[in-house]
């Protein structure tokens, strides 16, 4: 099983480098960060974990400059995302920031993906909340025109890019209807997910991993009937606090990589954490 690790990285936590250093040095799979590009003081989307929103929400480094940080002091290291907001995002600046940290890393990057659930943040950024899913889909296929071999054009609901000549290209190859990084979608398990996740990605990021004995038969099925490969369906739950058994469990179910929480924190107790967490490596 391969431990990777997130955390909300802020201007009062551990650095990029120093973390990442630690991480490749005592044999941990990869990096991932959040994204949020700030909190609305006047809000009325509820946390979904309940209670009061956590301080380290409106604090996040932007999650590519700390990757680039991190690339930048590793060799084998995994860096990532958990999760990139696309619908905040220009598709076309971001095809480019995807693009130059992969292509800088060696094709290190696995763009974990979400849709959000501040509706406040999405909203100044212009994003209407009913169609988001159908937004970040649009974009992402925007996205995969750039970063084909050849220029392509796209034009969408949402928006669209004529041919072009952009460089750098993602390391990896095209996969299926997978181009670019490793591509990973979050979000609670449902019809519209799975159907995403099936249409241009490689699996899922499920948040602490609840449940995916009843989930994945069904991902599996929609991931089938979409004509991919079975054995190419990547799970990698997210968030995790690992234990024995749950690592069991995980890989009863063919799971081969987990993402476990480190606490927004400063370099001892971070580090003290890690020093935990290396019991399951």
């Amino acid at each position: 099983m391969r431990i990777a690790v997130t955390i909300f990285l802020t201007d009062e936590t551990i650095t990029p480098t120093r973390l990442a250093r630690e991480l490749e040095d005592r044999g941990f799979a990869g990096l991932y960060l959040p994204e949020h590009t700030h909190i609305p003081v006047e809000r009325t989307t509820p946390y979904p974990a309940g209670g009061e929103l956590p301080p380290e929400y409106g604090r996040t480094l932007d999650p590519f400059v700390a990757l680039g940080q991190a690339a930048a002091v590793t060799e084998r290291l995994g860096l990532g995302t958990g999760i990139t907001l696309v619908a905040q995002h220009d598709p076309i600046a971001l095809a480019k920031q995807v693009a130059t940290l992969d292509h800088l890393s060696g094709g290190r990057f696995t763009l974990g993906l979400g849709f959000g659930w501040n509706v406040e943040e999405a909203a100044d950024h212009g994003v209407r909340w009913s169609s988001r899913r159908e937004l970040v889909r649009d974009r992402m296929a925007l996205m995969r025109a750039l970063w084909s071999e050849r220029p392509v054009a796209y034009e969408g609901e949402f928006g669209g890019v004529r041919a072009s000549h952009a460089y750098p290209k993602p390391a990896r190859k095209p996969r299926g209807p997978v181009v670019g990084p490793r591509t990973l979608v979050g979000g609670a398990a449902g019809p519209k997910l799975f159907t995403h996740i099936s249409e241009y990605a490689d699996g899922w990021l499920p948040i602490g991993g609840r449940g995916l004995g009843e989930a994945l038969p069904v991902l599996r099925t929609v991931w089938a009937d979409a004509g991919r490969d079975p054995r190419a369906l990547q799970i990698v739950p997210y968030a995790v606090h690992p234990s024995p058994g749950k690592l069991a469990h995980f890989a009863d179910l063919g799971i081969e990589e987990v993402v476990a929480q480190l606490p927004p924190a400063g370099e001892a107790e971070v580090l003290k954490t890690l020093d935990g967490l290396a019991a399951h490596l």
